[in-house]
């Protein structure tokens, strides 16, 4: 079920974490995956943890330039890309808004929500020729609800959960699903960014009483980059435990 034999796919901020999960977890259906991340050197040990012919891009993804040079790279060499996850991310300063900086609050929009729209804005055109493509964005349920100290994060999550779904309604007619996956927290090192008060706050209110897992997620992904889901697109799907429901 869900094979992806055949199939490149581009996975970015894949070089650990949920990133590396999911590129492991395609790979195993049978995809050859491109990790795109930011550390090159990391990228590439990465791409070998993977294996099955993983290989790797230095991309920095809130640069238009080196999102239009790495993604060229990978269809001169792969010749066609069928799955995007847009997977990096920074979680940003945890602070109350009053002590967010002009610059606290540009990184994260531009890692967070312009590198997507960067990266959709390339790779759609060669998916478009070809009738066929398959877009996944991991948001989070904080563009949802909203953390706290949070701000920059839970704003570029709720923009990004709107560009999956106004992007997907633009190529619906075409063989391309495009969707979103909202994790709650998650156990990866992202957590090392946050101070215990954020991440209590959080897994306070998951009904399951824990964080979640990147297999967790990995899994929704697989679906969602596969040709099974061929009639789900626009959509957002909560990676949870239960505190999200909508």
């Amino acid at each position: 079920m869900f094979d992806l034999s055949g199939q490149v796919a581009v996975v970015t901020g894949a070089a650990t974490g949920i990133g590396e999960v999911i590129a492991a977890r395609l790979s195993s259906a049978g995809a050859t995956v491109c990790i795109a991340d930011i550390d090159g050197d990391a990228a590439a040990a990465a791409a070998g943890r993977v294996g099955n012919g993983a290989h790797s891009v230095a991309i920095d993804v809130s640069d238009p330039g080196s999102v239009a040079g790495a993604i060229a790279a990978i269809l001169e060499s792969d010749k066609a890309i069928d799955i995007l996850v847009n997977n990096a991310g920074l979680a940003g300063k945890a602070a109350p808004i009053w002590e967010q900086t002009d610059a606290d609050w540009h990184k994260v929009i531009a890692v967070n929500l312009d590198g997507p729209f960067y990266l959709c804005r390339a790779v759609l055109p060669q998916m478009r020729l070809r009738g066929y493509g398959r877009i996944v964005n991991i948001a989070s349920v904080a563009g949802k609800e909203g953390n706290p100290n949070m701000v920059a994060y839970s704003a570029s999550k709720a923009a990004l959960i709107g560009l999956t779904k106004s992007i997907a309604k633009e190529v619906a007619s075409e063989g391309i699903c495009i969707n979103a996956v909202a994790p709650a927290v998650i156990r990866t090192k992202i957590l090392e960014q946050l101070t215990p008060e954020q991440v209590g706050y959080m897994v306070a209110r998951i009904p399951m009483k824990r964080t979640g897992e990147p297999e967790e997620v990995a899994a929704v992904v697989h679906f969602l980059a596969s040709r099974d889901c061929s009639f789900v697109t626009g959509q957002c799907y909560d990676v949870s435990g239960g505190r999200s429901t909508y």
